[in-house]
C-alpha cells in the first residue's frame, strides 16, 4: 500500500499525539507545544521536537518515546531535537493549561513575565485549587527547574507554578 506524503504525515501526527510528557503524564508532548512539526525529509518522516529547556533531563526520554511512536507506523522515521527558536510557554495549548489547574499546578499565563521568580516580590499566582490571589512563593524552584513552589494563604494548600518563559 503506497501512501501519499500527506497520509504519512497524518499517520505520524496521530502517533505523536499519544506521547505523554514524562514529568506531567496527564499532558501530551503536543499539548506542551514541544512538537514543532512532522515533515518528509529525504523520503523519511522527520519529527521536529523542541524541549521545554535546552538542558531538560527528560529530552532523551521524550525523543525516544516520540521515535518509538512514529516508528510503529514507519520504521525509518527519525526525530530531530531543535533548540532554535527556543521553546516558550506561549506554545502550551489552552487545554493543557486547564489540565494543569485540574491537577493542582498553576499554569503560566500568556505574556506574564517571570522577572520576579527569584524573589517572589510582585509575583501573583492564583491558587489552582481555590482561585485566590492570596498566595506566596515558598521557593523559586519546585520539583523541576521549570516550576516554582507556592503556598495558598486561603486554603493552605501547597502548589507548583509552571514558570512563564
Amino acid at each position: 500500500m503506497n501512501l501519499t506524503d500527506h497520509e504519512r504525515i497524518d499517520r505520524a501526527w496521530r502517533q505523536v499525539r499519544g506521547v505523554h510528557d514524562p514529568e506531567l503524564p496527564f499532558l501530551t508532548v503536543e499539548e506542551m507545544g514541544m512538537i514543532r512539526g512532522v515533515r518528509i525529509h529525504e523520503k523519511h518522516l522527520l519529527v521536529s521536537l523542541t524541549p521545554t529547556y535546552s538542558g531538560c533531563p527528560a529530552t532523551d526520554v521524550i525523543s525516544e518515546d516520540v521515535l518509538a511512536a512514529v516508528q510503529a507506523v514507519e520504521p525509518d522515521a527519525q526525530v530531530e531535537v531543535v533548540l532554535s527558536p527556543a521553546w516558550t510557554t506561549d506554545w502550551i495549548l489552552d487545554s493543557a493549561k486547564e489540565k494543569m489547574r485540574t491537577h493542582g499546578i498553576a499554569p503560566p499565563e500568556k505574556g506574564q513575565a517571570d522577572r520576579a521568580f527569584l524573589t517572589g516580590k510582585g509575583k501573583v499566582v492564583p491558587c489552582p485549587r481555590c482561585g485566590t490571589d492570596n498566595t506566596h512563593m515558598v521557593s523559586a524552584f519546585g520539583s523541576t527547574a521549570c516550576k516554582a513552589h507556592f503556598s495558598c494563604k486561603e486554603c493552605l494548600e501547597p502548589f507548583e507554578h509552571f514558570k512563564c518563559i
